[in-house]
């Protein structure tokens, strides 16, 4: 059977790992230099909701049959929409999420209808990351631009693995990821 574009539209959604939103702007960063520690990576999301939580999960199970090795959705690595990721300094997260904080206040998050339009692939050697792009809607793009606004002053241009969180057997992270 071959899918129509409602069907594939609908699939895309269902089978949602993780949604990037990618756009030009945001990013007027600070320049404080810090020591690597001093500084955290943030990644400022939505979850989507039960359903769509089934459905990433039922499609990463499947992929996982195909590439056994592959990216595993577990209790630390959840499907999201991701609004903005920056570096900021360890010390202005609780700046950082009073700001946001009082953007999502305001925001009718639950109310944002989304639709995804394809899929993207970050390559690792024998591993990669997939993801679902969705379109942009105005209610979107706003509220990531309310997001990206809130976040900025606090941002910082760079950091390393150490602003992440790691793990023993994984302590660096994919530079691709860093940048």
């Amino acid at each position: 059977m071959k899918p129509t574009t409602k069907k594939l539209t609908t699939l895309l959604m269902m089978g949602a790992l993780a949604c990037a939103l990618a756009l030009p702007g945001g990013n007027a960063l600070a320049q404080t230099p810090a020591k690597p520690e001093a500084i955290t990576a943030i990644d400022i999301l939505l979850l989507p909701d039960a359903t769509m939580l089934q459905h990433a999960h039922a499609t990463n199970d499947r992929l996982r049959k195909v590439y056994p090795k592959g990216f595993a959705l577990d209790a630390s690595h959840h499907p999201h929409v991701t609004l903005v990721q920056r570096f900021v300094l360890t010390e202005n997260l609780d700046k950082v999420y009073a700001a946001v904080g009082k953007v999502f206040a305001s925001a009718n998050v639950t109310g944002l209808k989304l639709e995804a339009f394809k899929y993207y692939y970050m390559p690792d050697k024998d591993l990669g990351l997939s993801g679902i792009v969705v379109k942009p809607t105005p209610e979107l793009l706003k509220l990531e631009q309310q997001v990206i606004d809130a976040v900025t002053p606090f941002a910082v241009k760079t950091g390393t693995s150490a602003a992440f969180v790691t793990t023993r057997e994984e302590p660096n992270v994919l530079p691709v990821l860093i940048e």
